[in-house]
C-alpha cells in the first residue's frame, strides 16, 4: 500500500465574500496549485470556515455531483430548480448538477465549517440527465459506536446519499491513544482529511504519522486493512473519501 501525506502548505487555499468564507483545498480547481490534482473520480474538496456568515452568490454548475457537508453552523441553499433550504451541523445538501442549475450558497455560523466536495460520473452521460438536488440531515446517516471509536456512513451502505460515481465517505472519530481499523479494496483509494487531532496510519511495516489539517492518500492493489490510531492528546476527528484508482469513462484532463 502506498501512503502519502500532504501538509496545508502542499494544498491550496481560495476565500469568498472579501474573505468571510476561507477555505482551505486538499484538492484544488485547474491552475490553484494543490499537489494533488484528483484521487480517481474524486475531484475537488475545498474544507471552508466562516466565523459569522458568509454568501456565494448565484453560479452555474454541469455534470459533476456535489456535496455540501455541515461540520458546525448551518447552509442556506436557493437554486434554478426551485429550491430553498437549510441543512444543520452533521447534514448534507446533494447536487446532481446533470445538464445544468444554478445555485446560490449561504454559511451561518458562528464558527461554521464545511465541505464542498465534487465527484466526476462520466460527464457525457452526466449532461444527458435532469439536475436534482437533495438534502439529510445528520439523524439520517448511519452512525457505529464502538469502544474508541465512532463511524458515520456518509456514503455506503445504509446511508441515503447514492452517486453514479463510485464512491463511499465516512465521517470518523477515535478516542485518544484507540485505533480503528478499515478496510481498502484492491484497486481502490481512500483521501483521509484529519480535522481534529493527530495521528498516524499503519499497514505493517509502514506507519505515516500526521497533524491536524494534514490531506493523506492510501492507495493500494491488493485488499489491505489499515490500522488508524489516534494521538494520545485529544480526539481525532477525520473524513475518508474512498474511490477507485481508475474508471472505465474518460476523466476530465486536470492540471
Amino acid at each position: 500500500m502506498k501512503i502519502d501525506v500532504y501538509s496545508p502548505n502542499q494544498q491550496a487555499v481560495g476565500a469568498f465574500d472579501g474573505g468571510k468564507i476561507t477555505e482551505q483545498k486538499p484538492i484544488g480547481f485547474p491552475g490553484e496549485n494543490s499537489v494533488v490534482k484528483r484521487v480517481g473520480p474524486l475531484f475537488y474538496w475545498a474544507w471552508f470556515h466562516t466565523k459569522t456568515e458568509g454568501f456565494i452568490p448565484e453560479h452555474p454548475h454541469q455534470a459533476f455531483e456535489i456535496i455540501t457537508y455541515v461540520v458546525q453552523g448551518k447552509a442556506e441553499h436557493g437554486d434554478s430548480l426551485g429550491t430553498r433550504s437549510v441543512v444543520e451541523a452533521g447534514g448534507a445538501q446533494v447536487m446532481q448538477t446533470g445538464s445544468g442549475a444554478y445555485h446560490e450558497e449561504r454559511f451561518i455560523g458562528p464558527d461554521m465549517e464545511g465541505f464542498q466536495i465534487w465527484f466526476e460520473p462520466y460527464l457525457k452521460e452526466a449532461l444527458k440527465r435532469n439536475p436534482t438536488y437533495n438534502q439529510y440531515e445528520h439523524e439520517a446517516f448511519p452512525l457505529v459506536v464502538q469502544n474508541g471509536y465512532q463511524v458515520k456512513t456518509v456514503i455506503g451502505e445504509g446511508a441515503p446519499i447514492h452517486l453514479v460515481a463510485d464512491v463511499k465517505m465516512w465521517d470518523i472519530r477515535v478516542k485518544p491513544g484507540m485505533v480503528y481499523n478499515h478496510t481498502i479494496p484492491a484497486g481502490y483509494s481512500v483521501a483521509a482529511l484529519a480535522i481534529r487531532g493527530d495521528g498516524a496510519w499503519q499497514e505493517k511495516e509502514t506507519t505515516a504519522s500526521f497533524q491536524q489539517k494534514d490531506f493523506i492518500t492510501l492507495s493500494t492493489e491488493v485488499e489491505t486493512e489499515a490500522a488508524l490510531q489516534a494521538g494520545t492528546e485529544r480526539e481525532l476527528q477525520i473524513i475518508l473519501i474512498q474511490v477507485p484508482m481508475e474508471t472505465d469513462y474518460p476523466l476530465y484532463p486536470k492540471r
